[in-house]
């Protein structure tokens, strides 16, 4: 807590293991998904808000201000729940690029139930948190457990998973987002372009691959060709897409210590426009010591 509210980090994540199992009768697409969270975060301050405020104010022009924005519809459903207007503004610092892959918005709707429970003592249970979360978006309840977690059905059903410690990695971004919705539409009758290597890394904790690349690298051919730089480097052992992109993260190897180095050779290659960051997977983000 605050003089100014309630702050909360808001992580991003990355998706190390990502298989499409298949359309459901729902329309949404059965995954099974291994997701760790990063040290890398938006801050989401709850603030009591004053007459005319707006409900949301944030740092970024990229993300809606209204019902469009995950965090503000999180704000809703807690009031639903609980039957009043709790009166909150949401103060969003972002740092997690829009578009990503990496899950801010899913981030910043769970740092949102978590607070808004809290600050408006509504004394919703864990139990009550994941079920606003299931109907919010697929990645919000993995952010609620707050630590690596296999994520399967819509990506609602959460188990906790061990990735053996901190993963370092980089992260590559082109000044292009890619919409989710998009790259599942297409991963029904996808196919692979010639040259890349869509198999599997096997490593102690499970697959590192993704489904999603072979929608998504057919109509930006640019991911590919940044994922294909990136695992040819010597201090990456594997690079994959991050959910369905326009991230792309390298997995540092054993002993590397040259990731900043690795970030401008990455800028120099593909241009100034490449958004760059370095960053390590967290085994508990701290979210889930508030959500409790």
């Amino acid at each position: 807590m605050t003089e100014k509210g309630l702050a909360l980090c808001a992580p991003a994540k990355v998706n190390l293991t990502l298989r499409v199992l298949g359309k459901r009768q729902d329309g949404y697409h059965e995954v099974e998904t291994l997701m760790a969270p990063l040290d890398l975060a938006d801050e989401v301050v709850l603030v009591r808000r004053r007459e005319g405020e707006p409900v949301l104010e944030c740092d970024s022009g990229d993300v809606p201000r209204d019902e469009g924005n995950l965090a503000v519809r999180a704000l809703r459903l807690l009031e639903a729940k609980c039957g009043c207007e709790l009166g909150l503004s949401i103060r969003l610092r972002k740092r997690i690029p829009v578009g990503a892959g990496l899950g801010g918005g899913s981030s910043d709707a769970a740092a949102v139930l978590v607070g808004g429970n809290q600050l408006g003592r509504l004394g919703l249970g864990a139990r009550d948190l994941e079920a606003l979360a299931a109907g919010l978006g697929a990645d919000v309840s993995f952010f609620l457990a707050g630590r690596p977690c296999w994520c399967r059905g819509r990506g609602e059903r959460v188990a906790p998973a061990d990735v053996g410690g901190g993963l370092d990695l980089v992260l590559l971004k082109p000044a292009f987002p890619v919409a989710t919705a998009e790259a599942y539409a297409a991963w029904e009758g996808a196919v692979e372009i010639p040259g890349v290597d869509y198999g599997p890394c096997v490593y102690p904790w499970g697959e590192l691959v993704n489904d999603l690349e072979r929608p998504v690298f057919g109509k930006h051919l640019h991911l590919a060709q940044l994922r294909t730089w990136l695992e040819r480097r010597p201090e990456v052992s594997g690079a994959r897409l991050s959910g369905s992109g326009s991230t792309v993260f390298g997995i540092l190897a054993e002993g590397a210590t040259s990731a900043v180095a690795l970030g401008r050779e990455a800028r120099e290659q593909f241009g100034e426009s490449l958004w760059v960051h370095c960053c390590r997977t967290l085994e508990a983000s701290g979210l889930q010591d508030q959500n409790s």
